[in-house]
């Protein structure tokens, strides 16, 4: 579980990222961020420690929606011509864990700028690849 929650959270602090360097230079493209709450979906079941698994893929499984209902946060991220770059989109119900997709707050830790930096020059060095990317070759 820490590892994805770790995981995760770099996820948050990359998309942050990738949305101040889009905005710096003033392209259309859009970073956002979505969730899905608590849906359904292969991680819950294949969790290897047996305690994990039968927390999540017995008790827990009836309060999770199934996971075209967890895809709603996504597509509405991605169609919705409203939702701006930098934002976060998850479920609306309790704990962002069931419901419609809305905007959702990101946590202060994801969207700080030097994280974000430091998340991004360590990419930059790891891939060999920068930003804004060359134009491609073929």
């Amino acid at each position: 579980m820490a590892f994805c929650n770790r995981s995760k959270f770099a996820n948050a602090v990359f998309g942050q990222e990738l949305h101040r360097r889009l905005a710096e230079t003033g392209s259309p493209v859009r970073s956002v961020l979505a969730h899905p709450g608590y849906s359904a979906t292969g991680p819950q079941t294949s969790a290897p420690a047996g305690m994990v698994r039968m927390l999540f893929g017995r008790v827990l499984r009836p309060l999770a929606r199934s996971a075209e209902r967890g895809a709603l946060p996504r597509l509405y991220a991605a169609a919705d011509p409203g939702v701006r770059g930098g934002g976060f989109i998850g479920p609306d119900g309790p704990g962002e864990l069931r419901g419609g997709p809305k905007r959702v707050r990101l946590s202060p830790a994801a969207a700080d700028a030097a994280t974000g930096r430091s998340l991004w020059e360590l990419s930059e060095r790891l891939t060999g690849v920068g930003f804004p990317p060359g134009p491609a070759t073929g």
